[in-house]
């Protein structure tokens, strides 16, 4: 097993075992561990099960979905920069071939 296979793993292992303690089906673990997608969300959502303590499913799947959409405008966010540094790098390519 590779370490990130090992830390998906032990992050997605500690989340379901903070959910199975709250009372919560291991089913729902796997499915949360699945949408989230990555140890460092699943560490994210152990975080908020053991501060919150959630008493309600419902909300333990509004902070999935929340952290997801965090992960998602991140990303989105990411790809942006990095467009407009690409266009930012063309226009000045444009501008200094006209100077010369």
């Amino acid at each position: 097993m590779t370490h990130d296979q090992q830390e998906w793993s032990f992050a997605k292992k500690e989340m379901i075992d903070n959910l199975t303690l709250l009372g919560y089906p291991k089913e729902l673990g796997d499915e949360i561990a699945r949408n989230l997608g990555s140890p460092k969300a699943m560490w994210r959502m152990t975080s908020y099960l053991d501060k919150v303590k959630p008493d309600r499913v419902e909300d333990v799947v509004d902070e999935m979905l929340a952290i997801r959409a965090e992960i998602e405008n991140w990303r989105e966010r990411k790809e942006s920069l990095e467009a407009n540094a690409q266009y930012n790098e063309m226009l000045n390519g444009i501008v200094f071939s006209r100077d010369i």
